[in-house]
């Protein structure tokens, strides 16, 4: 008995040493080295199975995503891990990044808002998501200013962004405390000093808004937008000498903007010192700012110095700007109304003005009618065939026709 309970035993250690060698999920009946050979064999001819892709985001990948601009590939890396744990808020923070960085505001804002809901105090939620409204829903992106307020009352940025966010929203009176709470924070922020500079000056209290400026420019000489403020803040008080200073640096800056040189040149003009003011309008139209009001600014210089030829042409190019040549079809229309009215002198003044401003000699051929048939007055009918004989050149066949017409009835003396 203890023999056979020994060769049994004996038996199972041979069927699982030879199994585990194997690798096989099924029973062996022998355990012939030849089979097991040819099932390895078998086995190693196998598809291999790749690995899924990680369901945890690895901070290291997704960060040389970003670094590399690759926010699409940050994407489809991040979605199967938060499919996995759609309440990581890592996860969610980067993924909504790579959906704000891709131009897809209402995706990031979707994941944003989720991390809200797991972390009311996330404060990088709440700055993505105002961002994400600060131009389509300002009142919504206020909501998360203020809290971001609640949260960091110390940080000067939030003070300022909320008060830039009342402005937009036609609160004046509940702005201009937030900037100055946000100037007070950090009174040497280039923005802070702008943005409290704007508001005053919005409320023409010029002198408060000329000091935190000076101070600022103080510390840099060089900062455009603070030296705009600063032209714009003397020009509306009337104080056009103190706008050359800051005017002349901007143009030695080569920084063009119609706004500043415009007041720069008007500055001038106010102060009777033309050639500077023609040099001011001149420094625009160099830099592409070649537009009706500095060539009409030019022009008035030009004529306090007597160069008046010279300004006649500029204010010819004015007239050119100045009038849409849609208003042709205007005055061509209401020439065709008053005909119909049978107010033939109200047709003519319109035909007249079209012509005026658009040189059509059509519209003298339409005065001649209508003074030849409507008025019955053949002194003025010559006066305008004759102009349009010397002007037109007919193409289409009813021009011609017209043309025919005029030269044969008007064109002998």
């Amino acid at each position: 008995m203890k023999r056979t309970l020994i060769c049994f035993l004996s038996g199972i250690c041979t069927f699982y040493n030879t199994w585990g060698q194997s690798g096989l999920s099924g029973p062996i009946v022998s355990a012939d080295p030849s089979l097991v050979q040819q099932r390895v064999a078998l086995k190693d001819t196998r598809p291999v199975r790749r690995s899924p892709q990680p369901t945890v985001a690895d901070k290291a990948q997704v960060m040389d995503y970003f670094q590399n601009q690759e926010f699409e590939e940050a994407i489809d890396y991040l979605g199967p891990a938060l499919g996995e744990d759609s309440a990581s808020v890592p996860v969610l923070g980067y993924l909504g990044y790579a959906y704000y960085m891709s131009d897809k505001g209402k995706a990031a804002e979707s994941c944003y808002q989720k991390i809200l809901e797991l972390d009311s105090v996330n404060k990088s939620a709440l700055y993505y998501l105002e961002v994400l409204n600060y131009h389509e829903d300002p009142e919504r992106a206020l909501g998360f200013t203020l809290r971001l307020v609640k949260l960091q009352p110390g940080k000067a940025v939030w003070w300022r962004t909320k008060g830039e966010l009342q402005r937009r929203l036609k609160q004046p009176d509940s702005a201009l405390p937030s900037l100055c709470q946000a100037y007070e924070l950090a009174p040497e922020d280039a923005k802070n000093i702008g943005a409290l500079a704007d508001i005053l000056i919005e409320k023409k209290d010029y002198g408060q808004a000329d000091s935190i400026l000076d101070a600022g420019l103080a510390k840099d000489s060089l900062n455009f937008p603070l030296l705009k403020l600063r032209m714009r803040s003397a020009y509306n008080a009337k104080n056009y000498a103190a706008v050359l200073a800051p005017g002349e640096r901007t143009m030695r800056l080569n920084l063009p903007d119609i706004n500043a040189q415009s007041w720069l040149a008007l500055s001038y003009y106010n102060l009777q010192r033309y050639p500077d003011c023609i040099r001011a309008c001149e420094f625009l139209q160099s830099n592409g700012y070649d537009v009706e009001s500095v060539l009409y600014y030019e022009s008035r210089a030009k004529a306090k110095l007597r160069n008046y030829a010279e300004s006649n042409d500029l204010l010819a190019i004015c007239l050119k700007k100045a009038i849409s040549h849609t208003a042709e079809w205007y005055y061509n229309d209401l020439g065709d109304n008053y005909e119909g009215l049978k107010d033939f002198k109200a047709a003519i003044a319109s035909y007249d003005t079209a012509y005026y401003l658009f040189k059509d000699p059509t519209m003298l051929y339409n005065c001649g009618r209508l003074a030849e048939s409507g008025l019955k007055n053949n002194v003025l009918a010559r006066k305008y065939y004759l102009r349009y004989l010397t002007l037109a050149h007919p193409e289409l066949p009813e021009e011609k026709k017209a043309y025919a017409y005029v030269k044969a009835r008007w064109g002998r003396k």
